[in-house]
């Protein structure tokens, strides 16, 4: 892969996911507006979090890290990537469907374990009613996950990352649906996300079908094969839900506070926005694209795919943290204080989104670096060091809590965040330089700081100057646009004279993408 078809590939990838990022604000805010941060929201988000946990795990954990260099392997050689994908597929489905139900058994007992602090409180008995509820998902989403896996594989981007907008179309219909009938909206919320799972997954089925993949129906077998993808499976599970992990023991903390919950959550969709759009992105197009040339024994090539991968997600991502720590109050009162949601809501959600922000970098460069080690199929050293950094994670957030509050969990992610991007970063150097960043990316990083600092500047002073009109109810959304306007075309302005971006590049893999 070329770096332009890397980069038009990142771009296919990431218009997708901007598109559903920007159908999840417009999920979550009408989720706010309707629910407020109240029992409903709370146990909402604690239901649809136990789903997208395990899938963390199971799909983009264990299947997008240890099944697909795996797959890309036999999709390079021609070696029945259709028998391994089969197998894979009846294996899953077979686990997940036990999890499935003995989730839903003993939903109390998890729904203690993820928020304990919700016990002999109403959404303690809400957060059970709705796990049983929407749990399913996870079976249907894991599944879809693997043939996502098949497709990025073989450089077809656009079913696997426009799945995601699906979820996002059927929420909002079922609130909006559900509002006007003057209906139960939370529980028309819960249950259209089983039913999401569902149409994702005969989305990607005959997306695959259509790419010539065939998936044959089997019993489970535990082939060598199979044996060797759970070897690697199951250290790659948890390696790769490192962040999910140290956000549940974020929300195990919060939930001792009132309303902590539904701020800290709020706070995650705001910055996982670019996280989303450009880490993701990247992972998704990175992984594959390094599988096949250490199969081809392509160092320069591997090399230079992964510096071009870390050039243009930090060329996207450092601008957007300035962002979020300069103007997180703005951004959070425009996109979510309405309705039920209020002022002061607003300003805690945003004290969250700053910090958040300031870990942002350290959660896309683990997205590049991870790839360095899956595509060997390493797991176990990615798996060691997310040991480390949940157990810091865990000491701050449980540590600070009694001396700042609900806060102390945010400042754990991020700086576990940071520690895994040093111990991945140490770790690969066994790799030799293929490892390395090239000269061209250690060249433009710093430029690519300054252009972000000197972009915070002029946010700072643009906020200070629209303030008034962020807050009239009918200009600031206008007023929004205008500061974020002002922070694009500063940015993008200032890196194209200093030499940190150019925009040729990007035009030429919007255009390929397109």
């Amino acid at each position: 892969m070329k770096p332009i078809r890397l980069m038009s590939g990142f771009f296919t990838v990431g218009g997708w996911t901007l598109m559903s990022r920007i159908l999840g604000f417009v999920r979550d805010a009408m989720i706010l507006a309707y629910l407020g941060t109240g029992p409903l929201y709370q146990a909402y988000v604690v239901a649809f979090r136990l789903p997208n946990m395990f899938r963390r795990f199971f799909a983009e954990g264990a299947f997008n890290m240890a099944f697909v260099p795996m797959f890309s392997k036999r999709l390079e050689s021609g070696d029945n990537p259709d028998g391994f994908a089969s197998d894979a597929f009846a294996g899953l489905a077979s686990i997940l469907i036990v999890l499935t139900l003995i989730a839903m058994a003993a939903m109390p007992w998890l729904i203690y374990a993820l928020a304990s602090g919700f016990a002999g409180q109403e959404q303690f008995g809400l957060s059970v009613e709705f796990g049983r509820v929407a749990f399913p998902y996870v079976l249907f989403i894991s599944l879809a996950a693997l043939l996502s896996g098949m497709l990025n594989a073989a450089g077809r981007f656009a079913a696997a990352a426009a799945a995601p907008v699906l979820l996002n179309i059927l929420l909002i219909s079922a609130m909006a649906t559900a509002a006007y009938l003057g209906g139960d909206i939370a529980r028309a919320l819960i249950w259209a996300i089983p039913v999401a799972g569902v149409l994702q997954l005969a989305l990607l089925w005959h997306a695959a079908k259509r790419a010539g993949f065939s998936i044959m129906p089997r019993r489970p077998r535990l082939t060598p094969d199979m044996r060797r993808l759970i070897k690697v499976a199951i250290p790659a599970a948890l390696a790769g839900g490192v962040v999910q992990i140290n956000l549940l023991v974020g929300q195990q903390v919060a939930s001792y506070f009132d309303k902590a919950v539904g701020w800290l959550f709020a706070a995650d969709r705001l910055y996982q926005l670019p996280l989303g759009v450009v880490g993701i992105a990247v992972g998704v197009v990175l992984l594959p694209d390094l599988s096949r040339r250490l199969q081809a024994k392509d160092d320069t090539g591997a090399k230079l795919a992964l510096s071009r991968a870390a050039e243009i997600s930090l060329a996207l991502t450092i601008p957007a943290a300035v962002a979020l720590v300069v103007v997180p109050f703005p951004l959070v009162s425009v996109l979510f204080e309405r309705g039920a949601a209020t002022v002061d809501d607003t300003a805690a959600i945003a004290t969250a989104v700053a910090i958040y922000g300031l870990g942002l970098p350290a959660f896309v460069l683990q997205k590049i670096l991870q790839p360095l080690f899956f595509a060997r199929e390493d797991t176990r050293r990615p798996f060691h060091y997310a040991v480390v950094s949940m157990v810091v994670n865990a000491a701050v957030a449980i540590g600070l809590a009694p001396f700042i509050g609900w806060i102390a969990p945010a400042i754990a992610t991020t700086l576990a965040a940071w520690l895994m991007v040093a111990l991945l970063r140490t770790g690969a150097a066994v790799y030799g330089d293929v490892a390395r960043f090239d000269t061209r990316f250690r060249q433009r990083i710093w430029r690519l700081v300054l252009a972000s600092g000197l972009m915070g500047i002029a946010l700072w002073f643009s906020n200070v100057a629209l303030s008034p009109f962020l807050g009239l109810p009918w200009w600031r959304a206008l007023a929004l646009t205008a500061l974020i306007a002002i922070g694009m075309i500063s940015y993008f302005g200032i890196a194209h004279i200093i030499g940190a971006i150019k925009l040729s590049e990007i035009k030429g893999a919007f255009r390929r993408s397109a």
